[in-house]
């Protein structure tokens, strides 16, 4: 019988009431034969795993991605540069297997040097197209998805002015950019990295479901913030959206299962070749 590989799930949210964690923690749960998981409460309790996991997910979160109190983000980084260490030393044959979420992967695209982090002019929310580059087309993650495809974006701030010089440094790779917008001449932001064969990241949620996301937004306060900071246009489109199976769905099914398959299947063909090497 196989190992139970172990996942760490790093809670970026600041203790807000979220839908997230409960998408991943549902996603994950779907491999309980092959793995178990931890939470770690990153930011509000200090908590941080230790290099004694297989796989590690970091969540989205509030606030400005550039700024902590110097506690929790600091152990945060030093876990990403741990990690990055890790997968770049030639005797660890068995590498740790990464995926950051929005607030996180902006924090690791800062970190990397990747780019400019900037707050955008208006709020990004909704179930947005996210397009798929030429190297996004090759990615295991996005090769069975359409393009565009549909995800559920909400930020302040955004990945832009990427550094192709340090992506190069790096073997980074940009997967997605934001929707075409031919009506404002603002950069497209960039809305995944594969950093590494190991790390890879979205600034949109992939793990946000169709259910979750009703529940959510059917509640009478959260409905009004939507209406009051947007438009009743722009709550209606996105419930609606919420009914299309070939929209969020079809992302909530796709990117981070297919993270995790890779990932369970490269990190036990790995083990199979030690212990043959052995």
């Amino acid at each position: 019988m196989e190992k139970m590989l172990k996942v760490a799930i790093l809670d970026m949210n600041a203790g807000k009431p979220n839908q997230g964690m409960r998408c991943i923690i549902d996603i994950v749960s779907d491999y309980c034969c092959d793995v178990e998981f931890t939470v770690f409460d990153v930011r509000t309790k200090n908590e941080i795993p230790g290099l004694n996991f297989d796989i590690y997910i970091s969540s989205g979160g509030p606030g400005n991605p550039l700024e902590g109190d110097g506690i929790w983000d600091k152990a945060w980084y030093d876990l990403v540069d741990a990690l990055w260490s890790y997968n770049n030393t030639p005797s660890n044959r068995i590498k740790k297997h990464v995926f950051f979420i929005c607030h996180s992967f902006q924090m690791a695209c800062n970190h990397f040097e990747l780019g400019t982090i900037t707050r955008r002019k208006s709020t990004s929310f909704g179930v947005m197209p996210i397009h798929k580059t030429d190297e996004g087309f090759e990615d295991i993650l996005y090769r069975n998805l359409p393009d565009p495809h549909y995800a559920v974006d909400s930020r302040d701030y955004q990945l832009v002015q990427p550094d192709l010089d340090v992506f190069a440094q790096h073997g980074a790779k940009i997967l997605a950019l934001e929707k075409i917008r031919t009506h404002v001449e603002y950069e497209r932001a960039i809305m995944a990295v594969r950093f590494s064969p190991e790390m890879v990241g979205t600034q949109y949620h992939p793990e946000a479901d169709p259910e979750g996301m009703k529940i959510h937004f059917e509640k009478e306060e959260n409905r009004n913030t939507v209406i009051n900071n947007f438009s009743i246009e722009k709550y209606v489109n996105m419930m609606e959206s919420l009914d299309d199976k070939d929209k969020i769905t079809l992302t909530h099914t796709t990117i981070l299962p297919s993270f995790l398959d890779n990932a369970i299947c490269t990190i036990r063909s790995q083990s199979h070749k030690k212990v043959e090497v052995l």
